[in-house]
C-alpha cells in the first residue's frame, strides 16, 4: 500500500464555526489495476455546502459511494457526528442521516410522484398522508410538486424535485448531490440554489459535485479537490476564479477553446418540415422542424431535457426514418435511410446515453470502435473483422482524446463516465464526417476534457464539416456555436447568431417564453 500523501492545509470547517458533521480519514479503495482513492481525508461541517472537485477518473464517484454505503473502503475510517460511521449498504447510510441525489434519476415514468417517493422510503405512510407531506414540504422549500402527477409527464427540473423531496422526507443531516444542475435551465438552477441555501441555514450539510465551476464559486463554502485519487488541495472556491479551480483540478494550465477564422460554405444539412412521432408514450413529438446548417458552421440547439432532443438526434442519425425529403444532406434526400446508409454519406451522430446507446457496456473498446467505424474506416474485410485495424483505430481514439484506460481490450463499462464520453465522441470525430450531430458532448466531463472535446468540434467545423451540438450546457453553446436555436416541446425556434443573445434570453427561450410559432414562421 502506498504511503499517505502530505495533507494539504485544511481550512476552517465553516465560516460560522459550526461543529464538524462528517470526517473522512484516509479512505483508500483499489480496483484491479486502478487505485481509485488514495488516503483521502477531509471534513464537512453542519450547514456547510462543500464542493468535491476533480477531473474524470479522479475518484469522486468512488468516494461518495463509500460515504453512501455502495462501496466498502479497503482502509481508512469515517465519523458522523463524532461516532464511527461505516455503512454496509445505502439503507444504513440513510438511517444514519445521509441521503444522495444521483445524476441519473431513478424514477418510474408510469408511476405518480407519491408512488415514486414511497419506493424510496423504508416505511412510507399511507397514500393520503404521504401526498400531504410531499405537498407541504415541496411548498416549504420552493419546489412545488403535485403528488398525483405522473412522473412521465414531468419536466427534467420537476423530476429532480421528486428526487430531492424524497431525500428531504428522510430528514437528512448530509445531502450528497451529483451534477444536480446538468438538466436545468438557469431559472430552475436559481430555484435549486435557493433551496440548498435554505437547507444549509437549517444545519443540513451538502456535499456538492459539479463540473460547472462558476456554480461552485457561487454556491459553495469550501472545496476539496481530488487528482488521481488523492486530495490535491482544499480551498474556499469563492476566492478563486473558475480557471484557477480548473487548473487546480488538472495540475496544469487549462486550454481555452479557440475558433479559427472560417466562412460558412454551402448547406450541408437541411430539415424540411420534419415531423416525427415519439417512440415511447413519454417521448416528445417533433413538429414541423425547419433548419439549415452550412459546411464549416457549428449550430447549437438548446433545450431542457425531455423537449425532443433524443427524437431529433434519432431523426438525424437515421435510427428513426421520416419522409425522404424531410432530411437533406448535401442536396440529397436521406430521411428514409437508416444509420449505416447515412454513415456511408458521412453523416455521424453521438447520442446522449453513452452506456447502452453509444457504447455496449460489456464489449471492449475495440469492439465498440468497430460498431460505428466499420464502414468509414474499413475495419472489416469481406464480412470478417479486421482486428488489427480495429485495435489500431481504438488506440488512436484513446491517444487523441486522452481516454484513461489500461487498454483497448477493456470493456466500456470499466471506464468512468467522462472517459467513456471522450471515447464515444472521439470515435465519431476521427471518422472525419461531413455532418456530425452530438447530443450532450461534454455531459459529466471535467473542465480540461470538455475544453479538448469542444476544441475538436471547432477544428472539425474549421475543416469544413457541419456540426450540430445539442446541449443543455448554455456556457458550452455560447462558447462554440455560431448560431443558436431553442427546442421546446418538439418545436424549434429560428436560429439566431449566438453573439446577439444573452444567457438570460436563452434561458427564457429554453423555458418556452420565446414565441416558437413566430420564430418558426420567420424561418
Amino acid at each position: 500500500m502506498t504511503a499517505p500523501p502530505e495533507t494539504p492545509e485544511t481550512p476552517p470547517a465553516a465560516a460560522n464555526g459550526a461543529p464538524v458533521l462528517l470526517t473522512v480519514d484516509g479512505l483508500t479503495k483499489t480496483y484491479p489495476g486502478v487505485l481509485a482513492n488514495d488516503h483521502v481525508s477531509f471534513s464537512i461541517a453542519e450547514g456547510e455546502i462543500h464542493a468535491l472537485l476533480g477531473e474524470n477518473g479522479a475518484g469522486k464517484s468512488t468516494l461518495v459511494k463509500m460515504i453512501y454505503g455502495l462501496v466498502r473502503p479497503d482502509s481508512g475510517a469515517m465519523t458522523l457526528r463524532g461516532h464511527p460511521f461505516a455503512p454496509s449498504e445505502p439503507r444504513a447510510a440513510r438511517a444514519a442521516g445521509v441521503a444522495m441525489v444521483f445524476q441519473h434519476f431513478s424514477l418510474f415514468d408510469a408511476l405518480n410522484v407519491a408512488e415514486n417517493v414511497a419506493l424510496g422510503m423504508e416505511n412510507p405512510p399511507g397514500r393520503g398522508a404521504l401526498a400531504g407531506r410531499i405537498r407541504e414540504m415541496s411548498e416549504n422549500y420552493g419546489l412545488p410538486l403535485d403528488p398525483h402527477a405522473l412522473v412521465g409527464n414531468l419536466s427534467a427540473g420537476e423530476r429532480q424535485r421528486v428526487e430531492i423531496i424524497r431525500c428531504l422526507l428522510q430528514e437528512p443531516k448530509l445531502l450528497i448531490m451529483d451534477e444536480p444542475t446538468s438538466v436545468l435551465t438557469p431559472q430552475e438552477t436559481a430555484i435549486l440554489f435557493a433551496t440548498l441555501r435554505t437547507l444549509s441555514a437549517e444545519g443540513v450539510a451538502i456535499l456538492y459535485i459539479s463540473h460547472k465551476l462558476e456554480e461552485i464559486r457561487t454556491l459553495c463554502d469550501g472545496a476539496t479537490i481530488l487528482r488521481q485519487g488523492k486530495v490535491a488541495a482544499t480551498c474556499d472556491p469563492r476566492g478563486k476564479s473558475a480557471r484557477e479551480l480548473a487548473e487546480m483540478m488538472v495540475g496544469q494550465a487549462l486550454h481555452v477553446p479557440a475558433r479559427t477564422g472560417r466562412e460558412a460554405g454551402p448547406v450541408a444539412l437541411a430539415l424540411r418540415d420534419l415531423n416525427l412521432s415519439p417512440a415511447t408514450p413519454f417521448g416528445t413529438a417533433l413538429k414541423a422542424l425547419c433548419l439549415e446548417v452550412r459546411a464549416g458552421e457549428v449550430l447549437g440547439i438548446g433545450g431542457v431535457a425531455g423537449n425532443g432532443q433524443d427524437e431529433l438526434l434519432s431523426a438525424l442519425s437515421g435510427e428513426s426514418t421520416t419522409a425522404p425529403d424531410a432530411v437533406v444532406v448535401n442536396g440529397a434526400p436521406v430521411g428514409h435511410l437508416g444509420p449505416n446508409a447515412r454513415r456511408r454519406l458521412a453523416v455521424l451522430a453521438t447520442p446522449e446515453e453513452r452506456l447502452g446507446h453509444a457504447a455496449a457496456p460489456d464489449m471492449s473498446l475495440t469492439e465498440n470502435a468497430l460498431m460505428t467505424a466499420a464502414i468509414r474506416c474499413n475495419l472489416t474485410d469481406r464480412g470478417f473483422l479486421n482486428r488489427p485495424a480495429a485495435e489500431e483505430f481504438a488506440r488512436r481514439i484513446i491517444a487523441a482524446f486522452d481516454v484513461r484506460t489500461p487498454g483497448a481490450g477493456n470493456p466500456a463499462r470499466s471506464l468512468s463516465g467522462g472517459n467513456l464520453q471522450k471515447f464515444v465522441v472521439g470515435r465519431e470525430i476521427l471518422q472525419a464526417p461531413d455532418v456530425l450531430v452530438v447530443n450532450q458532448p461534454t455531459w459529466g466531463v471535467d473542465a480540461a476534457a470538455a475544453a479538448a472535446i469542444r476544441q475538436a468540434l471547432l477544428d472539425l467545423a474549421a475543416n469544413g464539416a457541419a456540426v450540430v451540438v445539442i446541449s443543455q450546457d448554455l456556457d458550452e453553446l455560447m462558447t462554440i456555436s455560431d448560431r443558436f436555436a431553442a427546442l421546446n416541446e418538439g418545436r424549434l425556434s429560428a436560429p439566431r447568431p449566438t453573439r446577439e443573445l444573452s444567457i438570460d434570453e436563452i434561458g427564457l427561450m429554453l423555458g418556452g417564453a420565446h414565441d416558437m410559432e413566430v420564430a418558426h414562421a420567420e424561418a
